[in-house]
């Protein structure tokens, strides 16, 4: 009985909501650096906090400086900056302020990293090639991280690159939600992979939702004669939401929603958890097959949304901050990896 119990207590435990808003939550700051601000402040709004006082700034040679406005001391301290903008400067800026939080005595630093930037050049796969990601981890533990928390590493393996605890979360179960929520006949849908490379991820959100899957394979033809695709899967009539973790140019995502649309597909969407949308992404978008394209804000999009009336957006602002609530309670992080908190 009391085994019993105690695992009715542990499951409440980990299907509890937020802590009161009202209620002060001892010894944590949350600083933004200027990378997403927004994000950062959506973060402090769901954990009933301010956000911490800290100035950057650029002097006339490049330099980097920060200035943290409030004591840190014994606190445990949570800096979010992500991989995006400027990206070299931001992450200068995140090492700086990991560092000046460190040498003034917080007791943990935590980088919130919601896109992790570099995390393609993740292995050696052509002579002399860098590994990047790798050099980025280094950098983080030296500046004085104690922990790391990001979402949808391009591959989980970078989690190994570090000394230091990485929690790498899923969006999966906030695009479960939406695709729930806004594609009323998402019961006969069919989700799809745009490459070879994504079909753990498809096939994971498809056996959560019960539905059929399709994979986009790219055909290397003979010597000057291009690339061709090959749709393994019925889309005929039925609606095709493709998935992917990252899109920069969006020219896998275009050309994947063209294969789709000349395979029959009735409706095309594509969800992807961190939209780059580099270069010309947004004219491809808007002159595409597609019925919508649809990110989370690991990175800022009110620019992006501005230009393309197809992008829509999933706050995952909420799933950071339980992250962050979770972590600074020493409690189970795991639960988000399937669930969206509420």
């Amino acid at each position: 009985m009391q085994n019993e119990s105690q695992e009715e207590t542990s499951e409440v435990t980990q299907k509890r909501s937020f802590i009161n808003p009202g209620a002060r939550m001892p010894n944590i700051k949350v600083f933004s650096g200027s990378s997403h601000p927004d994000i950062a402040k959506k973060i402090v709004e769901k954990l009933g906090i301010s956000l911490g006082r800290a100035v950057t700034k650029t002097f006339i040679n490049k330099e980097t400086n920060v200035e943290i406005g409030e004591s840190v001391r014994g606190e445990d301290v949570y800096i979010v900056q992500s991989g995006c903008g400027d990206i070299n400067d931001n992450l200068m800026e995140l090492f700086i302020m990991i560092n000046a939080c460190k040498i003034a005595a917080a007791s943990r630093v935590t980088a919130v990293v919601p896109c992790f930037p570099y995390s393609r050049q993740d292995k050696k796969d052509k002579s002399r090639a860098p590994i990047t990601a790798k050099l980025l981890a280094n950098l983080m533990s030296v500046a004085g991280a104690d922990h790391v928390i990001t979402i949808d590493l391009h591959s989980s393996q970078i989690q190994g690159f570090f000394n230091i605890p990485v929690d790498n979360l899923y969006a999966e179960p906030a695009i479960t939600k939406w695709i729930k929520e806004n594609i009323p006949e998402w019961k006969s849908a069919v989700m799809v992979s745009p490459d070879a490379g994504g079909a753990k991820r498809m096939t994971a959100i498809a056996d959560r939702l019960d539905i059929d899957f399709a994979i986009i394979h790219k055909e290397r033809q003979r010597a000057n004669e291009g690339d061709s695709t090959v749709l393994v899967g019925d889309v005929r009539n039925r609606i095709a939401v493709m998935v992917d973790d990252l899109a920069d140019t969006c020219d896998t995502i275009v050309k994947g929603a063209a294969k789709l649309h000349e395979s029959g597909a009735s409706k095309v969407y594509a969800i992807l958890t961190h939209g780059v949308l580099a270069g010309n992404a947004i004219e491809k978008i808007n002159n595409s097959h597609l019925e919508a394209i649809v990110v989370t804000n690991t990175i800022p999009q009110e620019q992006h949304m501005k230009l393309c009336p197809k992008l829509q957006t999933i706050d995952i602002s909420v799933m950071l901050a339980e992250a962050i609530r979770r972590t600074h309670y020493a409690e189970s992080v795991s639960y988000l990896f399937t669930n969206v908190p509420y």
